[in-house]
Parts: C-alpha cells; sequence; structure tokens
C-alpha cells in the first residue's frame, strides 16, 4: 500500500497490484459445454511439478501456475479466441471494479478480536472476565443447550473476500500495475482477481 495525491492535492490510500498479462487457456460455448465461460492461465510453473493432462491441455501457451475460469455474463459479447494474452489495459482510470481474495489467516483468535465482543464489566465484583464471552446456553434460548451458530473463539482469517465498489486511480501498462483506491483483503503475493463490478 502507499499513498497517491491527485490533481486537486487530495490524498488516497492506494493499493498497487502486480497484474496479469493472463493468457486465455479455453473458451467453453454452450453449444460444446452447456454454458459460455473463459479460463485463464496466469503464473508461471516448472515442468517437472506439471501433471500431464494440464501439460495436454495447456499445450503451446506455456505452463499456468493458476487457472480460473470466468461466465460471461452477456452473451452477446464477442468471446475471446484461445492464446489471447490480457493485461491491464482492459481497465482504465475511473473504472470502479470488484477485488474477491483470500484475507490473512490470523490463527486461533477470542471473541473479542474475533467477533468484536465488548467483554465483561472491569468492576462490580468481575475477575478475569474482560475478554470472556459469557454465557453460551442458558434456558431463554434454545432450551438451554447451545445453539449452531454461537460466536465463539476459533480460526479467523483464511476467508474468501469479495470487495466491491474499488475505484481504479491509476493503470500502468508497461510494468502491469493497477492502482487501486484502499486497501484489498490478503498479503503480499495473495492471488486476486479483479473484474468489472456490475
Amino acid at each position: 500500500m502507499t499513498e497517491t495525491f491527485t490533481a486537486e492535492g487530495r490524498a488516497h490510500p492506494t493499493t498497487i497490484i502486480q497484474a496479469g498479462p493472463v493468457v486465455v487457456t479455453q473458451v467453453k460455448t454452450k453449444e460444446k459445454d452447456g454454458y459460455e465461460a473463459v479460463q485463464f492461465g496466469f503464473g508461471t510453473k516448472r515442468q517437472s511439478l506439471v501433471k500431464k493432462p494440464q501439460k495436454g491441455h495447456f499445450k503451446e501457451l506455456g505452463l499456468f501456475r493458476h487457472t480460473r475460469e470466468v461466465r460471461m455474463n452477456n452473451p452477446k459479447e464477442a468471446l475471446p479466441a484461445r492464446g489471447e494474452k490480457m493485461g491491464v489495459e482492459i481497465f482504465k482510470e475511473g473504472d470502479v471494479v470488484t477485488v474477491v481474495a483470500v484475507s490473512k489467516g490470523k490463527g486461533h483468535q477470542g471473541v473479542v478480536k474475533r467477533h468484536h465482543f465488548k467483554g465483561g464489566s472491569r468492576t462490580h465484583g468481575q475477575k478475569h472476565s474482560e475478554r470472556e464471552a459469557g454465557a453460551i446456553g442458558g434456558g431463554a434460548r434454545a432450551g438451554g443447550r447451545v445453539a449452531k451458530g454461537i460466536r465463539m473463539a476459533g480460526r479467523m482469517g483464511g476467508d474468501r473476500v469479495t470487495l466491491r465498489n474499488l475505484k481504479v486511480l491509476g493503470i500502468e501498462a508497461e510494468t502491469g500495475r493497477i492502482y487501486l483506491r484502499g486497501s484489498i483483503p490478503g498479503r503480499r503475493g495473495t492471488l486476486v482477481e479483479i473484474r468489472e463490478s456490475l
């Protein structure tokens, strides 16, 4: 993350993403596959790590570390050809995009950090209960048993998170970088899916 300034002098928190280029590895059609979609390949992989079916699928296109399939929402839109490369130039400054990524894993956390619980009172006879969850059962809820879905301590993070309506602040076509306003989920090196907001 960094900070960028507009021509008017306003500062914006900015995330720089190294995006693409992605290669079209397969085009699915309604006649052959029952639906229209485009499969993209991204990143590189060593020859020894790629299985034979994948080698046959990619053929002359190269060996990709990641593949993703995107359904075509607009059937009138022309499908790209297999082998076609796409970079950040498909976006422009001012576009509004959606970002999907896996958030940082934070390990086992308590209810205060995980679910933003207030915690217990600090006075009136309370002892060591500042960050405890409190009652989880009782007769008022589900007949005295612990109901499903009660928020408790546990594994936090590592979730697929979708952020909508992020504004594109800039594009660097020669380096393949895209500048988005605000923060996005994940750590450095996380695979990020960027698509146009509908």
